[in-house]
């Protein structure tokens, strides 16, 4: 099955809603409520840095008898030191963005403790792919 979602920056009055049909999704499938949460909580940091740091993004869903392979895709100004943005307490989230409680700097990391794969590619002034991996065990 495979399930996909846009996203558009800036716009927080729709950041989570892929991440809460998602849910859905694994519930209806019976997935373990253990591992949902660990979907969830990866899925919505990832949509959250898209529409906090982004123009616009896909995220693609593909789940499987095994797990779950998310794809988040964005066009955005790219990340230009993963390892420092993978640093708990990093942010480079706006005045604005902070101020609605996002951007605190634990995003990334959120998803690596969650995640059993993790991966990001990024190019500077293009955008960056989150490649997301759980195992339903």
């Amino acid at each position: 099955m495979l399930l996909e979602y846009k996203v558009e920056g800036g716009d927080f009055t729709q950041a989570g809603y892929a991440s809460s049909q998602i849910k859905k999704t694994l519930k209806q499938l019976n997935v373990d409520p253990a591992v949902i949460k660990r979907v969830v909580i990866a899925l919505y940091e990832a949509e959250v840095n898209i529409v906090a740091h982004a123009y616009r993004g896909v995220i693609y869903a593909q789940v499987e008898g095994s797990g779950i392979k998310l794809r988040l895709e964005d066009e955005g100004p790219g990340i230009p030191d993963i390892e420092r943005a993978m640093t708990p307490g990093f942010s480079t989230a706006s005045q604005q963005v902070r101020e609605m409680g996002f951007g605190a700097g634990m995003g990334l990391p959120n998803i690596s403790d969650n995640a059993d794969s993790f991966k990001i590619e990024s190019s500077v002034g293009k955008g960056t792919t989150l490649y997301i991996e759980i195992k339903f065990r």
